[in-house]
């Protein structure tokens, strides 16, 4: 045990918030709850429905530390004034793009081909498969539902399309016919196709946004670091060779834990004025 883990003593857990947006959360937060514990730290771990009581319970205190989504920490920062801080994040997380998909034989060639025409998406609160994509579009000069129909698939909306059943339900509109464009995370392509939702060679990129960043682990910027150190020092010393928590590792999606960056939440950011979401205006979140 180190120094630092020494010096905190037996303490109150640290309590860390995450949404249940798949049973196997359940087993994850277990397994990492024990792993802390181990390493001298305890945690422990409340489950929230969705991001919105998540971001409401950490900026109340009722939570030290959240697993959020790339909108749950916009909220937290627009909400808190920007007295938020991101403390780590999965490799997985980083350089992330999305696609819209067109079929192979479409006659649609660019952005602007898409006017008059219909743009299959995932859940409206989605930054990977609705928001971010749609900003690439509107930057385009096209705008959502004005010169073109958005096709919404709202599946378990609060959880910010954790689940990537709205975008799976996206690549699916798209194959039967019932849009002309789909919105998807570049990675979930090659999932829908092993599992049969997209056949190989029937559909071509028309589009892809640039890279962006997906979770982090936030805080209050007011929260004491003796609280907040040892849980990154805990969580960026996991071993993807250790036997113990590889498991929950896979399934929790990454193979390192990195430091917290949010240059990558620009797009999103951006996505989130432009569309006025959370009812949030352009001069409002600017002047923040």
């Amino acid at each position: 045990m180190t120094e630092l883990l020494r010096s905190t003593g037996r303490k109150r857990p640290l309590r860390v918030g995450a949404v249940a947006y798949d049973p196997k959360v359940v087993t994850i937060w277990e397994g990492f709850k024990l792993y802390f514990e181990r390493q001298g730290f305890p945690i422990d771990y409340v489950l929230y429905s969705n991001y919105d009581s998540q971001v409401n319970a950490n900026l109340s205190g009722g939570i030290d530390v959240a697993w959020n989504s790339p909108l749950a920490w916009v909220r937290s920062q627009y909400l808190s004034g920007g007295g938020c801080l991101a403390l780590a994040m999965r490799d997985t997380d980083r350089d992330l793009t999305s696609i819209i998909l067109v079929r192979k034989n479409s006659e649609i060639s660019s952005l602007a081909g898409l006017r008059g025409k219909t743009v299959a998406v995932g859940a409206t609160d989605s930054p990977q498969a609705t928001l971010i994509p749609l900003a690439l579009i509107a930057d385009a000069g096209l705008e959502p539902g004005r010169d073109f129909d958005v096709l919404y698939h709202n599946v378990m909306v609060g959880k910010h399309g954790d689940h990537v059943g709205g975008e799976r339900d996206a690549a699916r509109a798209l194959v039967m016919g019932k849009a002309d464009a789909a919105c998807i995370l570049d990675s979930n392509r090659l999932v829908f196709v092993n599992e049969g939702t997209l056949d190989p060679g029937t559909t071509r990129v028309l589009a892809t946004t640039p890279p962006f960043d997906h979770c982090n682990f936030t805080v209050r910027a007011d929260l004491i670091r003796e609280r907040t150190d040892p849980f990154v020092e805990v969580l960026l010393g996991m071993s993807f060779e250790d036997p113990e928590v590889r498991p929950l590792m896979e399934l929790e999606g990454l193979k390192r834990w990195l430091p917290a960056r949010t240059t990558g939440y620009a797009q999103l950011e951006n996505a989130v004025r432009r569309f006025n979401f959370f009812g949030l205006s352009a001069s409002a979140s600017e002047g923040r």
